[in-house]
């Protein structure tokens, strides 16, 4: 047993905060996951990892929360890319790349400004790697608020959400508000990329987000399938990756350990890389995502069971 679980590590408090915390993390992005690769979005949330690493470097830079910075950088990206226009695929593609690389910018500079003119040391690797062992009771209150206003805005949204996805044409048809709709989304994809940030850092974040999603949608037939097992992926990775950096203290000679945010992006890849093996493939020869999205499209229409 002292072989996998070090002496300490179920009675290290950072330790205990840190799965807490990755827990919360790990289920919000597995739900808001799912539904930004059914809706093509991964792009859209690879370019809010790097609005959210400009919050959380302009947050450190001026001394406030990373958490707030890390969210109100991926929220405030959300409203640039919904304002410049995300509703066809064509404009989300031109939103993204523009709020991509004004984020670059942006994140560069405040990552030099802090480099420059603060004694603080390790901003840079806490902002793109995250520092899950520091956070604290308070964090985790907010994290796990935060993160159930999300759960319940998709809750709101799921079904009108859904068959915009399909077909935006559709549903504007049948009375559904596509853009607003589309914006709640896009919203909570950027909170699920905040938080997530906290974990695995702001610039690996998209990783949680889309790596358990996309090997769940792999492996199951219907969308509520593949919901729970994107959020039990995250889940087992987030919890095996602080487990291994935990462990990495000891496998380390400078005895500094190894990131969090490293594990855990290994685990996620080697996951998805086991459910697209051909004897799995085969087995699922039904579940491939475009069978999925016919499959759930009946419950997304109006006056559906």
């Amino acid at each position: 047993m002292h072989v996998l679980f070090k002496p300490g590590f179920f009675s290290n408090v950072p330790v205990r905060h840190a799965l807490v915390l990755g827990a919360i993390v790990a289920l919000v992005s597995g739900v808001v996951g799912v539904m930004t690769v059914v809706r093509s979005q991964s792009f859209a949330g690879h370019a809010l990892t790097d609005v959210a690493t400009t919050g959380g470097a302009g947050a450190a830079y001026v001394g406030v929360s990373p958490l707030a910075g890390f969210l109100g950088g991926a929220v405030a990206g959300a409203g640039a890319m919904e304002f410049i226009g995300v509703q066809r695929a064509r404009q989300r593609d031109i939103a993204t790349g523009i709020v991509l690389g004004a984020a670059t910018g942006l994140s560069a500079l405040f990552l030099y400004l802090n480099a420059t003119s603060s004694a603080t040391t390790g901003v840079t690797q806490q902002v793109l790697f995250g520092s899950i062992f520091t956070v604290d009771s308070s964090t985790i209150t907010v994290t796990a608020l935060t993160g159930v206003i999300v759960l319940l805005v998709l809750a709101v949204v799921w079904r009108p959400l859904l068959l915009a996805s399909l077909s935006a044409e559709m549903a504007a048809a049948l009375g559904t508000r596509v853009r607003l709709v589309g914006a709640a989304f896009i919203v909570s994809m950027a909170v699920a990329v905040g938080l997530s940030s906290i974990a695995v850092g702001s610039i690996l974040s998209t990783a949680l987000l889309i790596g358990p999603a996309a090997t769940a949608l792999r492996l199951t037939r219907s969308l509520r399938a593949a919901i729970v097992t994107s959020c039990a992926l995250g889940v087992v990775a987030t919890w095996a990756g602080i487990l291994c950096a935990y462990d990495s203290y000891d496998w380390d000679p400078s005895s500094h350990g190894l990131p969090v945010s490293s594990f855990i992006v290994g685990i996620v890849v080697l996951l998805y890389g086991i459910s697209g093996l051909p004897g799995l493939r085969r087995r699922a020869h039904a579940r491939n995502r475009d069978v999925l999205r016919t499959h759930d499209a009946h419950h997304a229409m109006p006056g559906s069971a």
